[in-house]
């Protein structure tokens, strides 16, 4: 394959010691935007409780690898990993990690709206019902090696 081939498939780190707390950084794999969420304690319990207004708040269906089919959906909860692109029409939502935000409505736990045509998310990319977006946010497959984030890479495959 050209060096451009072997570029839009390879696979993209992150060095997560870099990333503070409650912060997002954005970073470009296979020409799509990936967010990396350094979820604080408060974010990971905003995941808690809302699960009747959710789509799919068990993650069975296969928007992301199996080992993030969590109430978290990641390998470690404090990082979220997600392509940000939202699952109606492909717009790019916006990260509210806010609690209560009153243009979101009553009992918003925090999370990314997509401001296209008003689909939201939880902090865990999980969709709300009643938006236009049909399913989850993907979570594509990644690794962690140190304090390195890999993604593009599946932990769960063995050398040869």
């Amino acid at each position: 394959p050209s060096e451009r081939a072997r570029a839009a498939g390879a696979p993209a780190e992150v060095d997560v010691s870099t990333i503070a707390p409650g912060a997002l950084v954005t970073v470009e794999w296979r020409g799509k935007p990936v967010w990396v969420l350094h979820r604080t304690a408060e974010q990971l319990a905003s995941l808690q409780g809302h699960d009747d207004d959710l789509v799919d708040p068990k993650s069975e269906q296969p928007e992301q690898p199996a080992y993030a089919a969590n109430p978290a959906r990641a390998l470690k909860p404090e990082y979220l990993v997600l392509t940000a692109i939202c699952t109606h029409l492909g717009g790019i939502p916006s990260c509210r990690p806010e609690q209560g935000a009153a243009d979101l409505g009553k009992g918003w736990p925090g999370g990314f709206y997509c401001p296209c045509h008003g689909s939201k998310f939880d902090l865990a990319g999980r969709v709300f019902r009643n938006v236009p977006a049909p399913r989850n946010m993907e979570v594509p497959s990644y690794a962690f090696e140190g304090s390195k984030l890999v993604i593009g890479v599946d932990p769960t495959d063995k050398a040869p």
